[in-house]
């Protein structure tokens, strides 16, 4: 099997390596010039990957066809694809839906959206896909934990949530910053606060079968550091404000 990849960004690249680095079986990857250096450092790194100049030509080539572009350009240069009638079609592109990626499209062919995130790049995370498909499910299942979704207007639920990855990020750097700002080099506060999160997160999918409401509980004492961490920030309004973040996302994917 031939895998082509249209687009070479983050989430792109995270999927290639993850697909390198595990049991999957290919013959070729086929991926775009798009993003240079990224393309040049994956042919670099594994010696199944070709560098292609051509869109169309990415796809000629391959059986299965993976959308990592922007919605904006894929609004201008999918309807202009030619697909074959076996091939699979798999999208990571946030805001194009089934129905509009199929009108396109035009050609009947097998059509998956899903939402890899970095950490795949690690063989670890979930990747909701919709519509449900066995084939699609055993092969992200090799590099993470696919989720079925049956209802697209369901998995706009998941696309939301993941629209905080970059918060989550941006988190850990204020906290980094700030203790670096107290004297400690910035290694050793990246290293501790990501190892401490790390930790924190480990520990709550270990606990995901109950409610968080308990992890949440746990984890403070009366009069405690954490009792004052959480309720100063329920006080600042930092978790409706989450909720906001969250609610604005999903308008957007509504549209």
């Amino acid at each position: 099997m031939n895998l082509g990849f249209i687009g070479t960004g983050r989430i792109t690249e995270s999927v290639i390596r993850g697909i390198c680095t595990s049991n999957i079986k290919f013959k070729k990857i086929f991926i775009s010039s798009r993003s240079h250096k990224r393309s040049l450092k994956l042919k670099k790194d594994f010696k199944k990957i070709i560098v292609l100049k051509n869109n169309q030509e990415i796809i000629d080539k391959s059986d299965w066809v993976f959308l990592g572009i922007t919605p904006e350009v894929g609004k201008k240069i999918i309807g202009k694809f030619k697909f074959k009638p076996n091939q699979v079609l798999i999208s990571f592109i946030s805001t194009i839906t089934l129905t509009q990626l199929k009108k396109m499209i035009k050609s009947k062919i097998t059509i998956v959206r899903a939402i890899p995130l970095p950490p795949i790049s690690l063989k670890k995370g979930p990747i909701p896909i919709c519509p449900p498909n066995l084939k699609v499910k055993k092969f992200f299942d090799k590099i993470g934990s696919t989720i079925e979704i049956k209802n697209e207007k369901f998995s706009i639920n998941f696309w939301t949530t993941s629209g905080m990855m970059a918060s989550y990020y941006a988190m850990l750097k204020v906290m980094s910053e700030w203790l670096i700002k107290k004297g400690v080099k910035r290694q050793d506060s990246q290293k501790y606060i990501t190892s401490l999160f790390l930790a924190l997160s480990e520990d709550a999918v270990l606990n995901s079968k109950k409610d968080l409401k308990i992890l949440v509980d746990d984890s403070q004492t009366p009069k405690g550091l954490n009792e004052q961490g959480l309720k100063e920030l329920m006080k600042k309004g930092f978790y409706k404000s989450v909720i906001n973040t969250l609610n604005s996302i999903h308008k957007r994917l509504n549209k």
